[in-house]
């Protein structure tokens, strides 16, 4: 009997993540400069730190509410207010394990079997693949065209194109993995187009403590009611692996997403809700020097890779760019990036990773130091000369 057989049958329509294959492929390549996975190389801050020890001596380790506590419910609900004017009250958040299990909730709360979701590319693969074991199905819409952003256009052609059966749109701003995001004007043009259609917006603002040249802007200030949002403190706070994610709706949608919360985890962690109740409470602006540092990174990148003839949108969010490879260099880009990691010591992943729109580029992620990025370019440039004399030796 082969038992495989008789699993979820979406199962098989899910292959493990190609990123996490190649970042283990890389992570056994000694002296390698890694560039691939999200993982913010800053320490939780000491205030938060100090707040779950404290949460461990005082013996916080029972079940907390499954919603969340009040208290940090309370103090998300505060900073949301203070820091992008999105007012949710405690009990339309619900505290979840990470973003990642916020955005499963989502999914699985809203979609029925054949329901479509817009999700537009290049994106994370994890919203296509909850999106195929709820039995969705995941529309992919290219917009290497339009500057890695959704337009009303496109979002109007696609929702006409696919009928009725559209139930949700995927939008992450700033980007992972292209570090772009989008203007209020920009936000508000979409919300129009989807305003008082059955169709949810799911909004992943995980990066929204990132933005280097523009305030934050929601969907949720143009569309709250159509509106579920996604954050957390993983990259605003350096805690992902605390796995603290938020997830904010209007209350008659809350009271529907926590049955399948309740059901697939319970609570999360009490004594990691007290850590994440002393960040959003009393470090609001703890992010800012890392944001700082961020920005001195991805400088530092874009000038090689501009000198070196990949062709690169600034990022203007979160802490990834998103390049394309020159023109005269190997054009496959997981050929491309192997090779860079076995001969060039370095790594990063492959653009088609993220979906159409991807090929011929790649995602550096500059969540790690400075030093490190310094070598890791001194690297690249050797690679790519050493590349082009090949070339023309041949």
């Amino acid at each position: 009997m082969e038992i495989t057989k008789y699993l979820n049958k979406q199962l098989v329509n899910v292959q493990p993540s190609n990123i996490l294959a190649f970042a283990n492929f890389a992570a056994d390549i000694p002296n390698i400069v890694n560039f691939t996975l999200g993982e913010p190389d800053f320490d939780t801050p000491k205030h938060v730190q100090q707040a779950a020890i404290r949460s461990i001596q005082a013996n916080h380790s029972h079940y907390a509410p499954s919603n969340g506590t009040q208290e940090l419910r309370q103090n998300a609900s505060d900073f949301l207010a203070a820091k992008y004017g999105q007012h949710y009250a405690p009990e339309e958040i619900i505290v979840t394990e990470g973003a990642t299990e916020a955005i499963y909730t989502a999914i699985v709360s809203v979609l029925n079997p054949g329901d479509k979701v817009i999700i537009p590319t290049p994106t994370f693969p994890l919203y296509i693949a909850d999106v195929t074991v709820a039995g969705g199905q995941p529309i992919l819409v290219d917009t290497s065209a339009t500057d890695f952003k959704l337009t009303p256009e496109l979002l109007a052609d696609t929702i006409a194109h696919e009928g009725p059966a559209v139930k949700m749109v995927v939008l992450n701003y700033p980007s992972n993995p292209t570090g772009i995001t989008y203007s209020q004007a920009e936000l508000d043009a979409l919300a129009d187009i989807l305003r008082d259609k059955p169709i949810f917006a799911l909004c992943d603002e995980i990066y929204s403590e990132l933005n280097y040249d523009q305030p934050h802007a929601s969907l949720t200030k143009t569309l709250r009611e159509q509106t579920i949002l996604i954050t957390g403190v993983s990259k605003s706070h350096a805690m992902t692996g605390w796995r603290i994610g938020l997830l904010c709706a209007p209350k008659v949608l809350t009271d529907e997403l926590s049955k399948i919360h309740q059901f697939t985890i319970t609570s999360t962690a009490t004594v990691m809700q007290d850590a994440a109740a002393e960040a959003l409470g009393n470090g609001q602006d703890d992010a800012l020097p890392m944001k700082t540092e961020y920005q001195k990174r991805r400088d530092v990148i874009l000038e090689t890779l501009n000198e070196l003839g990949f062709q690169t949108a600034k990022p203007s969010g979160a802490f990834y760019i998103y390049t394309k490879i020159a023109p005269d260099l190997e054009q496959d880009d997981e050929k491309f990036a192997y090779d860079l990691a076995k001969t060039g010591l370095v790594a990063a992943v492959p653009g088609s990773y993220f979906g159409p729109g991807g090929a011929h580029y790649l995602r550096l992620s500059y969540a790690t130091s400075m030093a490190e990025i310094t070598r890791g370019m001194t690297q690249l440039r050797q690679y790519v000369v050493d590349q082009r004399n090949e070339s023309e030796r041949i």
